[in-house]
């Protein structure tokens, strides 16, 4: 008897805030809220892991009673063990940490979750699938980045695609529940390859704030794009 198809996993919108205006960042949470987002990434550079510096933990903190929707944090930094606890003191649910940031990774994502916070783990695009192969019982979300990472803006890897696929086939191979997160150069024009691939949850930045229409607009758009990719796969 043939197996039953595996449902598909809910899509999810969510904005990185770098494009937003950082003079007003309270304010452009609170848009984004309204916007209808399911929660808010915040890429945190430090430098050297990565040739950018943004988001520390007091300023996140600052918005955090803002609103009431989840904050993740995208760590792009080294030593990622040393900074976790005060970013889930700031208010961020889940940390992502890089395969590539911690020599002992099965440590650093069981450490996150001794904090209270929700693990998951990032790949960078040169950054093969088996790189996390024996940490995906530890962990709630795996994020492919579509672009290297550091800055805003770049342009959508499409060759990551197959690496989302193969990486939602050993998931669904190991019956684990897991999400897949892509990020970098998600736009109206990329989503559906990305959902299409596997992705459930997908992160934009620039194309949310570049719609003439506004925020809720592109948030609908993208959603509407990403939900469709999947009936269609």
């Amino acid at each position: 008897m043939p197996e039953a198809p595996v449902a598909p996993r809910p899509i999810e919108i969510v904005p990185s805030v770098l494009p937003a205006d950082f003079s007003r960042l309270g304010e452009e949470c609170v848009a984004l809220e309204e916007a209808g987002v399911d929660r808010i990434q915040w890429d945190v550079m430090d430098g050297r892991f990565v040739p950018n510096l943004t988001f520390g933990p007091d300023v996140i903190g600052s918005v955090r009673d803002l609103v009431s929707v989840p904050f993740e944090a995208h760590l792009m930094v080294e030593e990622p063990d040393a900074l976790a606890a005060r970013y889930v003191d700031a208010g961020c649910s889940m940390l992502i940490i890089h395969a590539e940031s911690t020599r002992h990774l099965h440590r650093s994502l069981a450490a996150v979750a001794d904090l209270g916070a929700r693990p998951a783990v990032a790949l960078n695009p040169s950054t093969p699938v088996e790189a996390v192969r024996h940490v995906l019982d530890l962990v709630e979300m795996v994020l492919v980045m579509t672009v290297n990472p550091g800055f805003g803006g770049q342009d959508y890897i499409s060759t990551m695609e197959p690496k989302v696929a193969e990486l939602r086939q050993l998931v669904i191979a190991e019956g684990l529940d897991v999400d897949i997160e892509v990020d970098g150069g998600i736009g109206p024009a990329t989503i559906a390859g990305a959902a299409g691939a596997g992705a459930n949850i997908l992160v934009a930045g620039s194309a949310l704030y570049r719609d003439p229409e506004g925020l809720a607009h592109a948030v609908s758009d993208l959603r509407t794009r990403a939900e469709a990719a999947i009936t269609d796969s």
